[in-house]
């Protein structure tokens, strides 16, 4: 007789317990294979992004580059959340104490040992194109905010350097050209004797003999000059109607001190200054009783509107002060790079330009920016005039808008630049 066969005294398989575990095994595997995906899309050197900044950081441009240009550089890396595409960002510093030799060392030091990335400015033309040919040999992303040189992105641009502020062409573009057009004709420019001011001169030469006024003549001064007397007297003795600064920093503050103790700003004087490269810094070191009436050319001012003002308040809660257009200038380029990368999937030079060439810049900085094959970020550049304490209604509220020049327009044409890169 066959007995019955009791399935229940038998074991039975825990179908559940086997269906949870093979549901587990199964995510783990795909986890494992979308992780090993990601990590061969996004594909950066070190695992780290690592972005420098060389910079005068104690001397005569610290006002108007160094220690703020660090820290916008890193309220854009904060901002960005610290991380790209999962891997950490780092920000080195270094003071180039405006000395060519020791920036280019420290750039090639960084690019050999120190795994950097990308530099996000090197302030100071001299200093700027020494390290422009580090970068040049080692194929590394360098950003422009801090100098003014216009050779940068004209004979000597290479395809990852990126000028995002201003060069020299667009100062004096803009601020030569809108006072000759007014009347003033004949200048004497005080220039600073290094790469940037030389450059300066010439650009705003060119500009004042194009609208049909006449340069009378220059003084050169070395870089942090103590004693700017015996330049003015020169300036007064030209009687120029226009003394063009072409310096900046320290030396420009300086030069408007002295030219003040001369009487060659306000009551009697038929002689007016024009500050070629003047920061908003600038203005608030020499305060509105000295500075007003001045005519100056920004990229960037903070109580445009309401995104200007907002990062500029925040940028004021760490620096007490409020920033100028290259400080501005260096959040706007890192967050540029930082979202090139993020885009990208990459660190690799080339991946990373051609993404920051082919998006536009809309922030707080530029509306419809954008970098052109030469390396040049064109955007509007606004012509200001330098308040009277009685015009000001707040701290730090020194400018008044007098003209807005298209990127267009101000900036150096494509058809009339020296980049080897520029198609013709």
């Amino acid at each position: 007789m066959t007995m019955p066969t009791h399935h229940s005294a038998l074991p039975r398989p825990a179908s559940s317990a086997i269906h949870r575990a093979c549901q587990l095994a199964c995510a783990a595997a795909l986890l494992g294979t979308v992780t090993l995906s990601h990590a061969q899309d996004a594909q950066i050197s070190d695992d780290v992004i690592r972005l420098g900044v060389i910079s005068d950081l104690a001397g005569p441009f610290a006002d108007i580059t160094g220690p703020g240009t660090v820290t916008a550089v890193q309220m854009a890396i904060d901002d960005f959340g610290g991380k790209v595409l999962g891997k950490k960002i780092e920000l080195v510093t270094a003071d180039h104490q405006n000395k060519a030799d020791i920036a280019a060392s420290k750039a090639r030091e960084w690019f050999d040992t120190g795994k950097v990335d990308a530099l996000m400015d090197v302030a100071v033309s001299a200093p700027a194109l020494a390290v422009l040919e580090v970068a040049k040999q080692k194929n590394k992303v360098i950003v422009f905010n801090g100098p003014g040189i216009d050779r940068l992105t004209n004979d000597l641009c290479m395809p990852s350097t990126v000028h995002y502020v201003y060069d020299t062409y667009a100062l004096a573009n803009v601020t030569a050209s809108a006072i000759t057009q007014r009347g003033g004709k004949d200048w004497f420019f005080l220039t600073a004797d290094y790469a940037f001011g030389n450059s300066l001169q010439e650009e705003a030469s060119k500009v004042v003999n194009a609208n049909g006024g006449k340069v009378l003549g220059a003084a050169k001064h070395p870089i942090a000059a103590t004693d700017f007397a015996s330049f003015m007297m020169t300036a007064q003795q030209s009687k120029a109607q226009i003394i063009g600064l072409a310096n900046a920093g320290a030396d420009t503050v300086n030069s408007v001190k002295a030219a003040r103790e001369f009487g060659l700003l306000g009551g009697s004087s038929k002689q007016t200054l024009a500050g070629l490269l003047m920061y908003i810094t600038d203005v608030h070191a020499l305060g509105l009783k000295t500075a007003s009436g001045l005519m100056l050319t920004e990229g960037f001012y903070w109580d445009m509107n309401d995104e200007t003002r907002a990062f500029s308040k925040r940028y004021f809660a760490k620096m007490k002060k409020m920033p100028n257009m290259s400080q501005a200038g260096a959040y706007s380029s890192t967050m540029h790079y930082l979202k090139a990368v993020q885009a990208a999937k990459t660190d690799d030079t080339a991946k990373v330009m051609t993404q920051m060439k082919s998006t536009p810049i809309n922030d707080f900085f530029a509306k419809n920016g954008r970098i052109r094959e030469d390396g040049r970020m064109v955007h509007d550049m606004y012509l200001f005039q330098v308040k009277s304490p009685a015009e000001s209604k707040y701290p730090w509220d020194y400018f008044k808008l007098v003209a807005t020049v298209p990127g267009d327009k101000a900036f150096l044409p494509l058809a009339q630049s020296k980049c080897p890169m520029v198609k013709k």
